[in-house]
């Protein structure tokens, strides 16, 4: 046998790859960067150091993603986030909604190694970073313990959205890391040293039914004593597991980077010592054929680094909803702090506080204020602490992620660097770009430049004037408050009919409401409030507004809370229209009314909030002077959900077979069609742990052809599912016109498409 001489030193096998834009980090920004770079012609390095992508959204984590929708739980109306992160939703409600996490990471991967574009390298952390001067990264080191590989992957362009912020580190980009004090931004709800600096980790378990009683024994380093060392033992329930244990949190105190195993330990302390407390204390007898079937491998991390970019994000940005002129993302989701304690804290394990809608965030928060040639993404954007409470989640994080990887590549494309987009001339056509992949940047519509549809004549063979939500559903009891979104006109009196069944004589209050701000869906204005006295038993309800709207918006028919009296509704489902209620969703700190404490920096406001589908029927009525937002123009302004107006051409239910049409005055030459259709932005669609009730949205338009001039079928689509329709020719087709010939998705539903872009 030979043996090498002790001296010798062997060294790792080494690859190196050149590549236009290396992102660090697989979490659910970097896959949306390197993907949405790659499907623009960039070639890319996806590098993950774990073995799946999602990050927290991963089987080893299995947090569900939630953003601007807030689980349906608050006034963020067709909010849910866009473009690519909407389609992989889609994806995964189509093929797995019943919430699998497993098969939801195999949908994630599925979109990266789909992309010949990127080079995919998981297992492998980066370690090392060389730059070609103070402002600009070279390259980076990483290694693969898998396949005992070392990698060095020079670039143009990087994005760090590796959470920790390994490779900004490394580079030298300016961070932050903790709370700053209140007098920095001027943000009321800074937290106090006593409430903390820092959010924690955590670490999820399930458990199952095995149909025989199950032993368990506990390891040495369970946590003992629950009673004693969690103060909010109380909330421990045999029935839970999952994310509903979001606060077994831990590290607050702490380096969440680096004892971030020091935090680890101590969660399967708190986790397996929970389960023998709910095993064996004698408290829970029903748990007693319940076994332990999994617990997370590492933890979910909240917070650590947080870059500085060109602009930071305060809290008065979001709660103001300040608008900037870069705008790229959004975000909706509370400002959500812990106690730095987290579970071993007495106070609650939350504390958040919503903004009446979306808010804009910047481009120039993605761009690293000293690392010329640096993105940044997911939860290490530039934000305060206080902001960091609400970009922090997942789909947040997954939108702007979709930002660097467009920026990137027209970075690329362009020869510029990511500062050079901070222009307010050249963010356009980054906005532009972003929008034609369904971002829906808010108050930014798609430009009409090079869309041969707006050259067009354009009708549909019908057109909805709604001045009817069809008697045909079932009785809603009002419990509690209940209204009706609908789109109404400015200086217009509105006479509405309903049917009512009073249980006794009794009286019902009714009432027109609208948002202070166009674009919100918090109802903070009255407009007129009504007062009837019903009879005892079933009957029509007449009644009209005197006053009016003074600029067109969404508007609010509510039906005050009266348990003596139900209201009929309707199976009818059409686009832009929405019943919510003003009903309570503890889970998101809404108690039907939001009280901030004084001083705070947040407003007071009623929550109006859907219910889940098959519940939620819109309110029966009759509407004159009927809606009739819904014109095939709607298809060329630029907007793909509804946004102070419908924004969408909706067929009259009796047309049996709705079309549109586009004629031209001379032949035009055709590469592709994009139809952006009704994906129903405001069902939150969590990936994991939610059985959804549907596998495709019900209003989706499922099957559409589209004809040219001379009635040739040039493309036909059935069982739909995506928001998105791209369809490219492999030759242009030449014609003088385009009839996009659909079926009505039920016979509650009827077609409809927001957006049609011909080029």
């Amino acid at each position: 046998m030979l043996h090498d001489n002790e001296n010798n030193k062997r060294q790792n096998k080494q690859e190196i790859f050149h590549s236009d834009f290396v992102v660090v980090g697989g979490g659910l920004a970097g896959v949306g960067a390197a993907v949405t770079a790659a499907r623009n012609g960039t070639k890319v390095v996806l590098i993950q150091d774990r073995p799946v992508l999602g990050g927290n959204a991963s089987s080893e984590v299995r947090m569900w993603i939630m953003g601007a929708t807030s689980h349906g739980g608050n006034n963020n109306r067709w909010s849910r986030e866009g473009g690519l992160f909407n389609e992989i939703l889609l994806d995964n409600l189509y093929r797995n909604k019943e919430g699998n996490s497993i098969l939801f990471d195999t949908i994630l991967l599925e979109k990266v190694i789909e992309e010949p574009n990127i080079t995919l390298l998981l297992n492998t952390m980066v370690f090392d970073v060389a730059k070609k001067d103070d402002e600009n990264i070279s390259s980076i080191k990483a290694f693969n313990s898998q396949n005992s590989t070392e990698y060095i992957v020079e670039g143009k362009l990087f994005c760090d959205a590796s959470g920790d912020g390994i490779l900004g580190y490394q580079a030298g980009a300016q961070f932050r890391m903790g709370a700053e004090t209140k007098d920095e931004f001027g943000e009321l709800f800074t937290p106090t040293e006593e409430y903390g600096g820092l959010l924690g980790h955590t670490i999820y378990f399930f458990s199952k039914d095995a149909g025989k009683p199950i032993k368990y024994v506990a390891p040495s380093f369970a946590l003992k004593d629950i009673e004693t060392k969690i103060p909010r033992y109380g909330n421990i329930s045999s029935t839970d597991q999952g994310n509903v244990f979001w606060w077994f949190e831990y590290g607050g105190r702490m380096d969440t980077i680096h004892q971030s195993e020091e935090i680890k330990m101590e969660l399967w302390s708190i986790v397996y010592g929970v389960w023998d407390y709910l095993k064996n204390s004698g408290k829970f007898p029903e748990t007693e054929n319940l076994t332990l079937e999994w617990v997370g491998p590492v933890p979910g991390k909240r917070e650590s680094r947080r870059f500085d970019g060109h602009y930071m994000l305060t809290q008065q940005d979001i709660v103001e909803q300040r608008s900037h002129y870069d705008a790229v993302s959004y975000g909706g989701w509370a400002i959500d702090l812990h106690p730095a304690e987290g579970i071993y804290s007495a106070k609650d394990g939350c504390n958040q506080y919503h903004s009446k809608g979306i808010y804009d965030i910047p481009y120039r928060v993605f761009v690293s204020k000293n690392i010329k040639n640096l993105f940044v993404a997911g939860r290490l954007i530039s934000a305060s602490h206080v902001a960091f409470g609400s970009t922090r989640v997942m789909a947040t994080t997954a939108h702007g992620g979709q930002v660097v990887g467009m920026a990137a590549a027209l970075c690329l494309e362009n020869n510029l660097q990511p500062a050079d987009y901070i222009d307010a001339k050249k963010v356009k056509s980054l906005q532009q770009e972003l929008n034609l992949t369904g971002q829906s940047i808010p108050a930014v519509p798609i430009s009409k430049e090079g869309n041969m549809a707006a050259e067009a004549k354009i009708q549909g063979s019908s057109e909805l004037n709604m001045d009817k939500i069809e008697f045909n559903g079932t009785w809603l009891a009002l419990e509690n408050s209940a209204s009706q979104i609908l789109p109404l006109r400015k200086d217009t009196n509105y006479s509405f009919e309903v049917e009512v069944d009073a249980q006794k004589e009794t009286l019902l209050e009714i009432e027109l409401q609208i948002s202070l701000k166009q674009q919100n869906f918090t109802p903070d204005k009255l407009i007129e409030r009504r007062k009837f006295l019903l009879r005892e038993g079933v009957q029509k309800l007449d009644f009209t507004f005197k006053k009016t709207l003074a600029v067109d918006q969404f508007a609010f028919l509510i039906f005050r809370e009266n348990s003596d009296v139900k209201i009929r509704c309707s199976e009818q489902r059409v686009t832009a229209t929405v019943s919510t209620f003003n009903k309570i969703n503890k889970a998101v700190n809404n108690y039907g009314k939001q009280t901030p404490p004084e001083n705070s920096g947040f407003e007071s406001f009623e929550f109006w909030t859907p219910e889940r589908r098959p519940s939620g029927q819109n309110i029966a009525m009759t509407i004159s002077p009927a809606l009739s937002d819904y014109s095939a123009t709607n298809i060329i302004n630029g907007f793909v959900r509804p946004y102070i107006r419908p924004n969408a051409w909706v067929a009259d239910f009796e047309d049996t077979q709705p079309t549109l049409n586009f004629e031209w005055d001379t032949e035009k030459f055709i590469h592709s069609i994009t139809l952006f259709l009704d994906a129903d932005y405001d069902h939150p669609l969590e990936n994991v742990n939610w059985d959804h009730k549907e596998y495709v949205m019900p209003v989706m338009l499922r099957n559409y052809k589209i004809v040219d001039d001379k009635e040739n079928v040039i493309y036909e689509k059935t069982d739909n599912y995506q928001a998105i329709n791209k369809i490219t020719f492999d030759e242009a087709v030449n014609t003088k016109s385009l009839k996009v010939i659909c079926e009505h998705p039920s016979d509650q539903v009827p077609a409809s498409i927001f957006q049609i872009i011909v080029n």
